[in-house]
């Protein structure tokens, strides 16, 4: 059972990858690596069904590819989405390298750091040095 878990997940990274790849190098044969694992994705259970009506992963990696060379008209929207839906932070940033972004994480916000309390420490001995 846990194996079965494992390998889609597995297979999915391999596509991202694969995707940054390309992305780094839009070689041909970078593509076609990418459109085999989709068709790969795309196989419910790893077998060859003949009404083969599962295209997500293949219309997907075909507009991907399409938007990295760009050549589609909403080129960037469709690598910021994808770019967002990568878990891996590490692979996530590398992708966004890749494709020219120059901020794949939002900063964190200011608002986010507790304020300084200038009489945090008032009413409080101040310390002696102490004597050895």
């Amino acid at each position: 059972m846990l194996q079965s878990v494992k390998q889609p997940h597995r297979l999915l990274r391999t596509w991202q990858l694969a995707l940054l790849r390309f992305a780094v190098t839009l070689d041909e044969s970078d593509r076609l690596n990418v459109a085999a694992l989709a068709a790969e994705l795309d196989r419910p259970g790893g077998q060859r069904d003949p009404d083969d009506s599962l295209h997500f992963f293949r219309r997907t990696s075909s507009q991907l590819c399409a938007a990295i060379r760009g050549q589609h008209q909403n080129a960037d929207a469709i690598l910021d989405s994808f770019c967002e839906q990568i878990d891996e932070p590490r692979l996530r940033l590398a992708f966004a390298a890749a494709i020219g972004k120059t901020h794949a994480d939002p900063e964190p916000s200011q608002a986010a750091r507790p304020k300084r309390n200038s009489d945090l420490f008032r009413g409080l001995p101040s310390r002696r040095p102490a004597s050895l």
